[in-house]
């Protein structure tokens, strides 16, 4: 009695764990297939009627059909988003550098800061 309840617990178990899965490559699949700019508006409803009709052998169809250019994507994608934070943190640092160095400056005009500080402040700012 007990084995079997604990075969059950761990066959339902095995059972969410694997519709689980499937529902992220499901979702996975469904996001690249709309991400690709290279497949017509007609292809794109091909694959989703076949994911609906078919939706285990569709899904893993577009993974063994398309699996090389989701990841290449998925790097293209990477890199663009890395470029735009690089740029954005670029721009967020230059301005705030002259900003520092500006401030730096005016504490040497009035005298609180001597040209050697105003000095080590710019290099630091610049560096």
């Amino acid at each position: 009695m007990l084995a079997t309840s604990f075969l059950t617990f761990f066959w339902s178990l095995l059972v969410i764990f694997f519709m689980v899965v499937y529902f992220l490559i499901l979702f996975r699949v469904i996001v690249d297939l709309f991400r690709r700019h290279d497949a017509s508006g007609w292809k794109k409803a091909a694959w989703v009627l076949f994911i609906l009709v078919f939706p285990f052998v569709s899904v893993f169809a577009y993974l063994i059909v398309n699996g090389q250019h989701m990841g290449e994507r998925d790097m293209a994608q990477i890199a663009q988003a890395q470029q735009q934070l690089d740029q954005h943190v670029r721009e967020v640092s230059a301005a705030s550098s002259a900003d520092e160095i500006a401030k730096a400056h005016a504490l040497l005009d009035k005298g609180a800061i001597t040209q050697a500080e105003f000095d080590q402040i710019k290099a630091k700012a610049l560096a």
